[in-house]
């Protein structure tokens, strides 16, 4: 490789969220985070270069997206994702939660329904509720260690309920699915059907690891092009989330009008110099960068699996097509999920994601980031290891 992924950063004084909240969420701060979303390596030398380079001016005014930022994202999504799209149809926004919040605003009132699929990313209900709309819940069914999505338990919630919205999380987080062509079609049938616009969260879709491929939703028919509205950003692909640098594409001409008429008057659809400048950088010359990034994250996941079965088959490891996230399968440990969590940082001293956060189904399962160098995960294993086997 001629990145290096193995090298440990330390991340103490810079405002990192695993470490800084660490004693808040975990109510100590000697563990190993292995849990928000983000990787512990180095953001690709091309993007810090440009960063670097736009620093070196020294005057940061207003700035526009430039054509060249709106190239870079249609030339990514044509070769890594064979979308077309048309500048017109792209928005920046500042962040994918915010962008989905947007959604449920312009979309939906107070009261209606909006469907998710548990568990799934949490914000999905947080925001949701918040916002004062009814959570709908289609459980995803867990069937020989994968998630597939219940579509006769989805036709049955829409056939019954006024649902307005279904939140697609593709590729799945926490469980590493890149859903298929074929389910998302039939996604896309079902939610057309019944007038349930599909806001789809792809801000993972660049991860998916060697053998898999990520399908966007927007491309596997002419339904799904007409009821969605995705949302992506280079952040988790190239370790960037705190430059905030999200957007929108939304190829149905009246949605995207609706969606784009709520941003503009409120300026939120204007990035950052630097959200600009780093997004161009990512695109148009990170490709490589990321490719070996992915092959490394794989082995860290072929690590993580290897020494389960070894030396703790009580727990077992759902292995993702996409991200650097692994939901740990810990009932076969019989804990219930207080004990479970002490387990995991009172006894071997890790901060993960406990699953519960997840919604229904997240019981008995936590969420590991391999996001880090493998130094740090074997580590992290060994210790965890001494406290279920002493």
């Amino acid at each position: 490789m001629n990145h290096h992924f193995d090298e440990y950063i330390d991340r103490s004084g810079s405002d990192c969220v695993k470490l800084e909240r660490m004693k808040t969420v975990f109510g100590r701060e000697d563990l190993i985070p292995l849990w928000v979303a983000d990787m512990d390596f180095k953001t690709p030398p091309a993007i810090t270069d440009a960063l670097r380079e736009r620093v070196n001016h020294e005057l940061y005014g207003y700035t526009i997206a430039s054509d060249a930022y709106y190239r870079s994202i249609i030339g990514w999504l044509e070769q890594r994702h064979e979308w077309q799209v048309d500048q017109d149809q792209i928005c920046y926004v500042p962040g994918v939660v915010k962008g989905f919040a947007f959604a449920i605003d312009v979309f939906t009132d107070k009261g209606d329904k909006v469907i998710i699929q548990p568990p799934v990313y949490h914000p999905f209900r947080i925001v949701t509720s918040s916002l004062g709309r009814e959570v709908v819940d289609n459980p995803l069914l867990l069937e020989e260690g994968k998630y597939r999505m219940d579509m006769e338990g989805l036709r049955t919630i829409v056939s019954q309920n006024e649902c307005k919205m279904l939140i697609l999380c593709n590729p799945h987080n926490p469980g590493g699915r890149s859903w298929s062509p074929d389910e998302l079609r039939e996604l896309a049938e079902i939610c057309y059907a019944h007038g349930v616009l599909v806001v789809s969260d792809e801000i993972h879709a660049d991860l998916a690891l060697p053998g898999y491929r990520h399908t966007p939703f927007a491309t596997v028919s002419e339904k799904a092009v007409s009821n969605s509205l995705t949302l992506m950003a280079p952040s988790k692909t190239f370790n960037i989330a705190g430059i905030v640098s999200s957007f929108a594409v939304i190829p149905d001409k009246a949605i995207r009008e609706k969606y784009f008429s709520y941003l503009e008057p409120r300026e939120l659809n204007q990035g950052s110099l630097f959200a600009y400048t780093a997004t161009t950088a990512a695109y148009e010359k990170c490709g490589g960068w990321l490719d070996e990034m992915l092959a490394y994250v794989q082995g860290n996941i072929d690590c993580v699996n290897r020494f389960l079965k070894e030396q703790i088959p009580q727990i077992r490891a759902m292995l993702p097509e996409a991200s650097f996230l692994v939901w740990l399968d810990c009932r076969g440990l019989g804990l219930s999920q207080r004990d479970l969590v002490r387990l995991f940082v009172d006894q071997a001293g890790l901060a993960l994601n406990d699953g519960a956060m997840f919604g229904p189904g997240g019981e008995g399962f936590m969420r590991l980031n391999v996001g880090t160098p493998r130094s740090v995960l074997e580590k992290a294993l060994n210790k965890l290891k001494k406290a279920i086997n002493g």
